[in-house]
């Protein structure tokens, strides 16, 4: 599973430099966000992602900087903008007025009997 050019074309201005302030060269984005999106779509561990996507500790640390610095918005925002102009995204509105009322010990009252 790896992104494929038309894919990548919308993504990869929204990122950041690969030149960061210290330190050296970032690994390439787009094999960063393969390795990602391999992640997630196996479930498996980040200690076991194959070796072709370099460390999964470069990796994870990159969702999680993408994360708290708003890159990872930035590119779903744009991304749904992007499908929503192409007509490629249906949205879907549900409301339900089913009223589910639970019992008494999951609604926080006493466990305990009458003190």
């Amino acid at each position: 599973m790896s992104l494929t050019d038309a894919q990548w074309t919308p993504i990869e201005p929204l990122l950041p430099d690969r030149m960061p302030k210290r330190g050296g060269r970032w690994r390439d984005h787009r094999q960063v966000i393969d390795a990602i999106a391999f992640k997630y779509h196996t479930g498996t561990p980040w200690m076991d992602l194959p070796e072709h996507f370099g460390t999964w500790k470069g990796a994870h640390n990159r969702l999680r900087k993408w994360a708290t610095d708003g890159t990872w918005e930035q590119v779903f925002t744009a991304l749904l903008a992007q499908a929503d102009t192409e007509g490629n995204l249906d949205w879907v509105v549900s409301v339900d007025s089913t009223i589910v009322r639970a019992r008494q010990h999951a609604a926080g009252a006493r466990q305990k009997g009458p003190q």
